[in-house]
């Protein structure tokens, strides 16, 4: 069988773009690496920023690889689910360069003193013992749950343990206020 160029020229190019040491195993892809969770968060500005794109233009569309659960590329590495194949008016196809920009350098463009909020890798925390934890990001454009937390792109550290259960806002509530609420009248 003979490969095309393009295909082989695409390849070195997910390669190149993926050579990090920030690697792990994809769990039932034998011999496939994804980025860590350090890594991706650090391809962010600031938390709940989209990452950066950490390989060139292959001049394809983004959902060939990053559809609703992942894409294994032999040798390469593991191209993560996308989030928002399930969001209503962006869809799984829709300009994802919008949000997403190739990195183009490490270094900086022009001199600020601008300083990103990391992005916090903790778990959501329980809004009472024994509760589910609670949805510690955004949800818009983050629809699709299982592109974090279940199949082989999910980071090991929030990986479900019941993917079976698929309707995830029934018992996982976004953070939406950090006052406290009260029963008494008159408060």
């Amino acid at each position: 069988m003979r490969v095309p160029v393009k295909l082989i020229g695409l390849a070195a190019l997910i390669a190149a773009g993926c050579a990090d040491t920030g690697k792990v195993e994809v769990p039932d892809h034998e011999g496939a690496l994804k980025s860590s969770a350090a890594v991706r968060a650090e391809r962010r500005a600031y938390d709940g920023a989209p990452p950066t794109i950490p390989h060139g233009d292959f001049g394809a569309n983004c959902s060939n690889c990053h559809n609703e659960r992942g894409r294994s590329v032999s040798g390469v590495g593991f191209a993560p689910a996308s989030p928002h194949v399930a969001t209503r008016y962006a869809g799984g196809t829709m300009r994802c360069r919008q949000c997403h920009v190739f990195q183009e350098t490490d270094g900086l463009f022009v001199a600020t003193s601008y300083e990103g909020v990391p992005q916090d890798l903790a778990a959501g925390d329980r809004a009472t013992p024994g509760a589910p934890p609670r949805i510690p990001h955004r949800v818009l454009m983050r629809e699709n749950c299982a592109a974090c937390h279940d199949g082989p792109g999910a980071r090991e550290g929030i990986r479900t343990d019941h993917p079976e259960r698929t309707r995830c806002r029934q018992c996982h509530v976004p953070i939406e206020s950090s006052g406290e609420f009260t029963s008494e009248p008159g408060k």
